[in-house]
């Protein structure tokens, strides 16, 4: 019996459009998975328990209408949960995730067996994120189905060890889903995170640059403006070493003092929670330096398929170069 994602077989590309805050909602998640990948949203982008229900039932109409229209069947959709004591919404929010059957929940911040038990209940599957080796482990023991490692130059809270290296020790004992995050920006790149051994690909910061996310026009061109070297990596904004572009940081007239010291900054008044910070203060992977324009999901997601292909193709044909 398979111990992988039973939804895989049926995506159009092995893509999950990772959950982003404040950037990725029900429009960017319909999208996302009409086109056969699978789209997410993290819970606490809207402000209430009421609202995120809204949006599960706009995803779910939505995804209904468009498999009887079309005949095809949808990709699944995700939903992002914090699971730590700060988020005083989580009970509510698995509630609803349980009402709603969300194929797919993504956890971050703990890893909590009676979370993963919860989502069992109906059949759903959960994803943990891990920057580590000891995070993984402790993911594992809760019985989740899958690990999103977060490598190196990974947007927002990313880790620092190199893809290659974290994948194959996390394979060493976890032997279920494998999802890698950190600067996948290509089709190209797809292919290189399952040649790696990962089961899917982790894409954040190459949907903030589509049509249909909630990015701001300036999010966007700073984006498409920035080479890997303006990516800086900080705990200044929350306490939690993440990557953010460096021109929003100095925007917001965080010096270089501010960030050495390697501490969060008290905003003040002005921005006197982490949630206001990252409106103002833009987070991105490394993988910007491959991004150059601004597309809707539809095309974004046919090119990534054409760049996989030929990536896949080119391989192939190196393969056949060496002797049998």
């Amino acid at each position: 019996m398979s111990t992988k994602a039973p939804f895989i077989k049926d995506l159009s590309l092995p893509v999950i459009a990772a959950p982003m805050f404040l950037i990725y909602g029900p429009k960017l998640v319909i999208e996302c998975c009409k086109n056969g990948i699978v789209g997410t949203f993290p819970a606490l982008n809207q402000r209430t328990s009421e609202g995120f229900e809204e949006w599960l039932i706009e995803i779910k109409s939505a995804l209904k209408k468009h498999e009887q229209e079309t005949g095809r069947k949808a990709a699944p959709f995700g939903v992002n949960l914090i699971v730590h004591q700060t988020n005083p919404r989580l009970e509510a929010d698995i509630k609803l995730c349980i009402k709603h059957q969300v194929p797919l929940v993504i956890t971050s911040l703990g890893a909590v067996s009676q979370v993963v038990d919860a989502i069992h209940s109906y059949g759903g599957l959960v994803f943990h994120d891990v920057i580590k080796k000891r995070h993984a482990q402790k993911a594992a023991e809760a019985g989740v189905d899958g690990l999103i490692l977060v490598a190196a130059g990974a947007g927002g809270h990313a880790g620092t060890i190199n893809p290659m290296t974290l994948v194959s020790e996390i394979k060493q004992f976890f032997k279920k889903t494998i999802i890698l995050s950190g600067c996948i920006s290509t089709g190209r790149d797809i292919a290189s995170a399952l040649q790696m051994g990962a089961d899917l690909a982790y894409m954040g910061t190459r949907f903030i640059n589509t049509e249909e996310s909630k990015a701001t026009p300036e999010y966007r061109s700073m984006i498409v403006e920035a080479g890997a070297s303006d990516v800086v990596y900080t705990a200044a904004i929350s306490g939690v070493h993440a990557n953010f572009l460096g021109a929003s940081l100095k925007a917001a007239g965080i010096t270089e003092e501010d960030l050495k010291k390697d501490i969060k900054i008290d905003f003040g008044k002005e921005l006197d929670t982490e949630a206001k910070a990252w409106k103002t203060i833009w987070s991105a992977g490394q993988g910007v330096a491959l991004i150059d324009d601004v597309l809707p999901v539809s095309s974004l997601v046919s090119n990534l398929k054409s760049e996989f292909k030929k990536a896949i193709e080119e391989q192939i044909k190196v393969l056949e170069t060496f002797p049998k």
